[in-house]
């Protein structure tokens, strides 16, 4: 049993220093806000804020952590200092003989005919044409490391206005 408490221990110490260094010239709330977030996804293995908060298992009552999840999530504004950190920190694994993959995708909504920007595609899974959204990543294979580094994710729509492409989308995931 204390095989597993040193483990998440390990895996909560880890997510800790990375949320540190992602989170430079964020306020101690925020910080503390995206290293619960962080913990809480990866735990639950889910981006809802329920099972989020789960994840957490905090002493207050679960509806009091989901929340200030919310609120906190609402009121975020540091997503730019932290994509920025994000990038200075995957940049220095980046080198040379690093080898980018470029994996297009989609994600239909079905359900959903009000979301803004809807836009037809074709779904990879079933083959047919369907609503949703185009995705774009892009994954650096590195030396030396473990597991694959993301390093840019992008969702658009062929129905907006500034759409050009597919290909033109790929080549600013490229130069950047």
């Amino acid at each position: 049993m204390s095989n597993y408490n040193t483990l998440g221990h390990d895996l909560k110490r880890g997510i800790l220093r990375f949320s540190e260094k992602i989170s430079k010239g964020l306020s101690r709330p925020e910080f503390k806000f995206v290293s619960q977030m962080l913990y809480g996804v990866l735990c639950s293995q889910s981006c809802h804020l329920s099972k989020i908060s789960r994840a957490l298992d905090e002493t207050i009552s679960l509806k009091k952590t989901i929340d200030r999840l919310s609120r906190n999530l609402s009121g975020f504004s540091g997503g730019v200092k932290l994509f920025e950190n994000y990038i200075k920190k995957v940049k220095s694994c980046i080198t040379e003989k690093s080898i980018l993959i470029v994996d297009a995708g989609d994600v239909t909504k079905p359900c959903s005919f009000k979301l803004e920007g809807l836009g037809e595609v074709r779904d990879g899974s079933t083959g047919e044409i369907g609503i949703g959204y185009h995705m774009l990543g892009v994954t650096a294979l590195t030396p030396g490391k473990k597991a694959p580094i993301p390093v840019y994710s992008r969702v658009y729509s062929a129905s907006e206005n500034d759409f050009v492409s597919a290909t033109e989308e790929t080549l600013k995931a490229l130069r950047f």
